[in-house]
């Protein structure tokens, strides 16, 4: 039998598992959808049980068709969406549904920071201090759940809960915990001031699992995980990574000022960065499994999630689904500008903008569904612009090259030069396969041993999209887009 490697990418709109050989080809993909509650206007939460049900199933889907076609698995790792809470008990049972990345419950408690006190922990951690991260959470739960604080053993990350589902262990690696903003870059180790500024005592600290290096194993599957997903019992699974880090390694947008724009439920916008350097002014830092790197990122529920929420509620009455993919189909209708109407992509907030929320300016009884579909999609597009902008003005070195775009907007031509017009940089689509899968399954790869050079990405000109006639459009919409982003920080406070 020939041998491969599993990835399992969760991000919080579906769950993927894919198979590689061990040339990094890919063999095949399984998806399903994810479970996931508005519980209210700030609440975001997760069936932890409702979601390892899923992803057993697509693995089990997944490992059939692998024994029919003759291949071994021989090592599996996961991904996921990073931040939110994961809370579980000594037998790694959960405490409560998860809080999702999404989830905006604590801004207050961020907002109440001393400012000095945040910029001396995040000249630490590389993070600033936002709403779903999981030491703001704890202290959410210190004041308003202590009961359930009482029951947890063990905080872990969405694929450190689904690696506990597989081994049986608790684990964490360096990545997802120092783009929690737990880490200190400096020792690689948990960093008491980033809970103690929270008024968390420092023994909370032991709340964490152990850190590992992402492609370190650290068990193996166990006889009741083979029993739901069909793994072979006694593979070896590593620690695995965020999903911001898993899709640059699955692109191999790794090298030193290397951009890489994701276009998924959030928008992640990253630069690769000197690990050893004063780490730059963004929202989070994650080391990257290259000890000398990371990823300098600013990140924010506001991209394709927008999409998604217009298609939803454009379709509610429809005859026929209005899905993601009418949506964007229907943008090329309206001209570039969409004819005035401006859309501000923060249905589910945003980690800088205390209080945002989705918003229309400019509508008019002229503006049809293609106007709306239009401005809905730029809008995301020039969030993404206004974080890559942020992330260069700190200081990061960017390449000049073309940037990896990856994602919702990757996948849709129209989409991507819109992308291209609008970041007025060459964009380069990557098509060929679950970047943030191929991420992990390639630590997975290396912490078996497989030689990684077959691995490495050779990227094809082809798929590189320049910025064409609308960027002059465009740079007079990004104007138009900071002033009103500007000005409505005021009212969002008020009604925060």
């Amino acid at each position: 039998m020939n041998s491969c490697v599993i990835g399992i990418d969760v991000g919080l709109t579906s769950a993927k598992a894919a198979a590689f050989d061990l040339q990094g080809n890919e063999i095949r993909t399984v998806s399903s959808p994810n479970p996931r509650v508005a519980v209210s206007r700030e609440r975001q939460e997760i069936d932890m049980d409702a979601l390892w049900s899923v992803v057993a199933d697509v693995l089990r889907d997944l490992t059939e068709h692998l024994q029919r076609e003759g291949w071994r698995v021989s090592g599996v790792g996961a991904t996921g969406h990073g931040n939110g809470l994961y809370l579980v008990d000594e037998d790694l049972r959960p405490v409560r549904t998860a809080i999702a990345s999404t989830d905006s419950r604590a801004e207050q408690i961020v907002a109440a920071l001393s400012p000095a006190e945040v910029e001396r922990v995040r000249l630490l951690t590389g993070s600033l201090p936002w709403a779903a991260q999981p030491a703001v959470l704890l202290r959410w739960l210190q004041d308003n759940e202590p009961e359930t604080l009482g029951r947890a053993r063990w905080a872990l990350t969405c694929k450190d809960w689904l690696t506990a589902c597989l081994t049986g262990s608790p684990s964490a690696d360096l990545s997802d915990a120092s783009g929690c903003g737990l880490v200190n870059l400096r020792s690689r180790e948990y960093e008491p001031a980033a809970v103690e500024m929270l008024g968390l005592p420092r023994g909370i600290l032991d709340i964490f699992p152990a850190l590992h290096s992402s492609d370190a194993v650290v068990g193996t599957v166990t006889a009741a995980a083979r029993s739901v997903t069909g793994l072979p019992e006694g593979v070896p699974v590593v620690a695995g990574c965020m999903d911001c880090v898993a899709s640059p390694l699955g692109a191999g947008s790794t090298a030193k000022g290397d951009v890489t724009v994701i276009v998924g439920t959030w928008a992640i916008n990253s630069v690769v960065v000197p690990a050893d350097a004063v780490p730059p002014r963004v929202t989070i830092n994650a080391l990257l499994p290259d000890s000398e790197l990371m990823l300098a990122m600013e990140v924010a529920p506001t991209s394709a999630a927008s999409i998604e929420w217009a298609s939803s509620i454009l379709g509610a009455r429809a005859t026929l689904p209005v899905t993601p993919r009418v949506l964007l189909d229907a943008c090329p209708a309206a001209p570039p500008l969409a004819d005035g109407l401006l859309f501000l992509p923060f249905i589910h907030g945003a980690p800088e903008h205390l209080g945002a929320s989705g918003t229309f300016l400019g509508i008019k009884g002229s503006h049809t569904f293609a106007h709306v579909a239009r401005a809905v999609a730029e809008g995301v597009t020039q969030y993404h612009r206004v974080q890559i902008e942020k992330v260069g003005a700190c200081g990061a070195e960017v390449a000049s090259g073309p940037w990896t775009l990856a994602g919702g907007g990757a996948k849709n031509a129209q989409w991507a030069q819109m992308f291209a017009d609008i970041l007025d940089h060459p964009m380069r689509r990557q098509l060929g396969t679950e970047l943030g899968a191929r991420g992990v399954a390639s630590l997975a790869a290396r912490g078996i041993g497989v030689d990684m050079s077959p691995w490495q990405v050779s990227p094809d000109p082809a798929l590189v999209v320049s910025p064409g006639t609308c960027r002059d459009a465009y740079r007079e919409q990004a104007a138009r887009f900071d002033r009103v982003l500007s000005a409505m920080g005021a009212v969002w406070e008020v009604s925060a």
